[in-house]
């Protein structure tokens, strides 16, 4: 089964609920930070990283040589990625989607690809045998670790979705698979939630919260997976976002309270299981409840 953690926008605890509940399962898990932007699910579980590899995307390169600027490149290209200026070719890299239109409609093979690297991902595995993130350095996976998987784009880049696509190459193909999505209703968010089995939102009660949060609710129908709802914080702010979610009948699936001990294990990387063990139990709960409506769906269909 496939999780993806998400909300509509940063900072609600998507990556201390993802964090927690990967923690509180164990075995046969694989938690994938699908953040690329700014992943920071590693500084909470400190997972020991085994292979590292590049992101790789083909961009065009002219040979003006051979070019008779008809402008057949720069006609199919819809974004803009190819400008032919009188007797010039400018490409842009950081625009390229690298279909590979442009290289299989040049009357004259005036294109080649060249590789552009747009990330990395950096794979490994996590301990979980202790909820004490600093004591994660276990060197050997012993085939009950959870697995691990972050993508880093590089600087100065634009296109998250194709890392983001790489990086769940790494789901799991048996167990549980919790995915970090980023925050928003944008492409990269849809490309960490589109085939999940299950969409977990988080959000906080605060107007920004329900505001942000009606924007994802709206991309998930559009989806058409099952979901439900974390409030975080809750007892900040005021009850309207539990009278949306009954509006709307999204369950809600946990609550976790604005308090100060979890602030602190937040600002200190450390999980809330560590500071506080009972909460492993409702983390095992709320997979339970998920467990139940993505069989349920399964019926309906």
């Amino acid at each position: 089964m496939i999780i993806s953690i998400a909300s509509g926008k940063g900072g609600t605890g998507k990556t201390t609920v993802a964090t927690n509940l990967s923690h509180s399962l164990g075995k046969q898990v694989t938690i994938l930070d699908c953040d690329v932007e700014e992943p920071n699910s590693h500084l909470f579980l400190n997972p020991n990283i085994t292979d590292r590899q590049n992101v790789i995307a083909p961009i065009p390169e002219i040979d003006e040589s051979k070019c008779t600027y008809c402008k057949r490149c720069m006609e199919i290209c819809r974004f803009g990625a190819i400008a032919v200026v009188g007797k010039k070719v400018l490409t842009f890299p950081e625009l390229c989607h690298s279909c590979g239109g442009c290289k299989a409609i040049c009357p004259e093979d005036a294109i080649e690809e060249k590789d552009r690297i747009l990330g990395v991902i950096e794979t490994g595995f996590i301990n979980p045998g202790s909820t004490d993130s600093g004591s994660l350095d276990s060197t050997t996976d012993n085939g009950d670790n959870i697995k691990f998987a972050h993508g880093l784009m590089d600087i100065g880049q634009v296109m998250a979705p194709p890392i983001i696509k790489q990086v769940r190459t790494h789901a799991a193909q048996e167990g549980v698979t919790i995915i970090d999505a980023p925050p928003g209703t944008s492409c990269p968010v849809i490309a960490a939630m589109k085939g999940a089995d299950f969409i977990l939102l988080v959000t906080e009660p605060t107007p920004f919260g329900l505001h942000d949060l009606t924007l994802a609710v709206e991309t998930v129908k559009i989806l058409g997976i099952p979901h439900g709802l974390v409030i975080n914080r809750a007892g900040m702010g005021n009850d309207d976002v539990k009278k949306y979610a009954q509006q709307e009948k999204i369950p809600i699936l946990m609550e976790i309270p604005f308090d100060r001990r979890i602030a602190t294990a937040y600002s200190k990387g450390e999980l809330i299981i560590s500071c506080l063990p009972e909460y492993k139990k409702k983390f095992l709960q709320m997979y339970d409840q998920i467990k139940a409506l993505v069989a349920q769906r399964r019926q309906v269909r």
